[in-house]
């Protein structure tokens, strides 16, 4: 289960430049020189860890935060000490009006658009008899709402080749107690992976939703996760017996938005060690 969430703000879009970018290389791989990737909600965790990874492959990489610039400039910073370019852009994705502009961001600062990682969420776990319009409302408008106005913004830009990553979760298959809304929200990033997969296809564009099962990230140590007897229960049901990390996301997110990827469109990546 994918407990990454990134708290959404109503401040129209700000982007931060990097202080530097190093003019020595510290890129160890090519597969996606040239090319440029919107991440949204990476200032920290699965998104952060995502941004680093595209950038490390050879992207420019436009870093979205909601909130935290504190974090999407810390990652902004890491990716330029390594030779990498970046830059912090801050947008609530359940806006049309921020994420339009989150994409003109990137077009204005890199040019164009190849990869775009529909990562901010958000989760909130109730029982069936404490469901409100606001806990249903919140979850559906940022994981939902947000997914579809970012790559209906998006999407004009990108052309033959171009990846789109949507991040779900293993809750679809596990289903726990207490996550009608949630897992929901995530069911519905599946379905939209294979309708858009079917309408942008034409225009050699991929979709892919990656799903991860439970990640120790900042989101899942600050909601009492980690150490939590749920996360042991967890553990104890993953036949690779350990939780994830944030890099054991990053690199197949990486993957889905190379040319390596190439004949992969409409799948669900499922990311959680075997938990079924």
């Amino acid at each position: 289960m994918s407990w990454e969430a990134a708290r959404i703000g109503a401040a129209a879009p700000v982007f931060h430049f990097p202080f530097s970018i190093s003019h020595e290389q510290d890129i160890t791989m090519s597969k996606l020189q040239g090319k440029v990737a919107i991440v949204t909600g990476a200032s920290k965790g699965i998104g952060a860890a995502i941004a680093t990874s595209l950038a490390a492959a050879g992207a420019s990489v436009v870093v979205n935060y909601a909130s935290s610039r504190e974090g999407a400039d810390a990652v902004v910073n890491a990716i330029a000490a390594k030779g990498g370019q970046a830059v912090a852009v801050q947008g609530d994705v359940s806006s049309k009006a921020d994420a339009e502009g989150l994409v003109a961001a990137a077009i204005e600062t890199f040019g164009h658009l190849d990869i775009l990682v529909n990562n901010s969420g958000v989760y909130e776990f109730a029982a069936l008899d404490e469901i409100d319009e606001v806990h249903f409302h919140r979850q559906f408008n940022v994981n939902v709402l947000g997914l579809l106005l970012v790559t209906q913004a998006a999407a004009p830009h990108l052309g033959e080749g171009a990846s789109i990553i949507n991040i779900g979760s293993v809750v679809t298959r596990v289903v726990p107690p207490g996550s009608a809304v949630y897992s929901a929200t995530k069911g519905a990033v599946d379905a939209i992976t294979g309708v858009l997969s079917r309408e942008l296809g034409p225009r050699g564009i991929r979709v892919n939703a990656l799903n991860p099962g439970m990640v120790e990230t900042e989101g899942t140590h600050a909601g009492g996760i980690i150490g939590s007897d749920m996360a042991a229960e967890v553990v104890a049901q993953t036949p690779l017996g350990r939780m994830g990390q944030p890099d054991d996301i990053a690199s197949i997110a990486a993957f889905l938005a190379s040319d390596e990827a190439r004949w992969l469109s409409g799948e669900h990546l499922y990311a959680g060690g075997g938990i079924r």
